[in-house]
């Protein structure tokens, strides 16, 4: 028996599907300072592998669920394993319906973590920071140098 769909433009996703969600630390620059917030992401299933290989990730944790204990049809409900002040990432929704679509076409990526369960063994580092809001500048000094002799016809 299949469930209805809680998403109009993505017919495919259903209530029991496997989610996997991450704890983030970022970082988010305003007036000068850098402020630390945690943001709680969907985690596809190839960063996860990576993550599990001891890649140096910004995640302190990641739980399995499955969609129907997160969207229900009128809001996102944060799982009771991140914290309070924990806040939701840019573009959740339609960034989950792109994780949960990773698991179904590599469903052995669920077996990392059950659903219910949480994994906190990841190689946790904030050296290389993730600011959320930093803005990149491209000046000349950017541009590739090239030889004289590049465009010429030897």
């Amino acid at each position: 028996m299949t469930t209805a769909s809680l998403f109009p433009n993505a017919p495919d996703i259903l209530h029991d599907d496997y989610l996997v969600l991450g704890l983030a630390t970022c970082f988010y620059k305003e007036d000068g300072e850098v402020h630390q917030i945690e943001v709680v992401e969907p985690i596809p299933s190839a960063a996860l592998e990576a993550i599990l290989k001891a890649v140096p990730t910004s995640y302190q944790l990641a739980y399995a669920t499955t969609v129907g204990e997160v969207f229900t049809s009128e809001s996102i409900n944060i799982p009771a394993a991140f914290p309070q002040n924990a806040q939701l990432g840019d573009e959740f929704a339609q960034r989950a319906v792109a994780a949960i679509r990773t698991y179904k076409k590599r469903p052995e990526a669920k077996e990392h973590i059950p659903v219910g369960t949480t994994r906190n063994d990841m190689k946790y580092s904030t050296e290389r920071k993730r600011v959320l809001n930093a803005n990149r500048v491209v000046t000349k000094d950017d541009n590739v140098k090239q030889h004289a002799y590049t465009h010429q016809v030897l």
